[in-house]
């Protein structure tokens, strides 16, 4: 396990996330909702249990939107850590925790994953070094972007 620190734009927020060795890569996001929050082709991503987040500086506020693909099912993939990475059940709320200052997004919670958290692996010191470990949203990605991870159209079969 390694504890990475994290830091919003401003520098207002900062954070700690502890990442299992599993853990330690990126997770390419190409969903509509990641690109429309990050005005980027993707997002770098991975799934933590939520005490392995804690706020160190600041506090963040937060918004709720809701899901829309209906699929609730808990999905698994034996070599990359994921689990229920942009599975938004129908209605069900998704929380964002972001920087009251420059709006930098800390990490999201989508209600229907439990006691997992979503934290940006980006925003991380040493982040720009982990790998990617997989792409979902794959259907989704850019024409012109090309794959460097096992991708997947949507999420890994369970």
């Amino acid at each position: 396990m390694a504890t990475y620190n994290g830091r919003c734009n401003c520098g207002q927020t900062e954070w700690t996330v502890k990442l299992e060795k599993e853990q330690q890569n990126n997770i390419l996001c190409h969903c509509n909702t990641c690109k429309q929050l990050s005005g980027s082709a993707f997002t770098l991503n991975q799934v933590v249990p939520k005490d392995a987040i804690k706020v160190t500086k600041g506090s963040p506020k937060t918004y709720t939107y809701y899901g829309d693909s209906g699929n609730s099912t808990p999905i698994s993939n034996t070599h990359i850590s994921i689990r229920c990475l942009t599975i938004d059940s129908l209605g069900k709320p998704v929380h964002c925790y972001y920087c009251p200052n420059c709006t930098t997004h800390v990490y999201h919670h989508q209600t229907v994953m439990g006691d997992k958290l979503i934290t940006r692996t980006i925003l991380l010191d040493g982040g720009d070094k982990l790998n990617p470990g997989v792409e979902i949203y794959g259907k989704a990605r850019l024409p012109w972007q090309k794959e460097v991870a096992q991708t997947f159209e949507t999420l890994p079969p369970s």
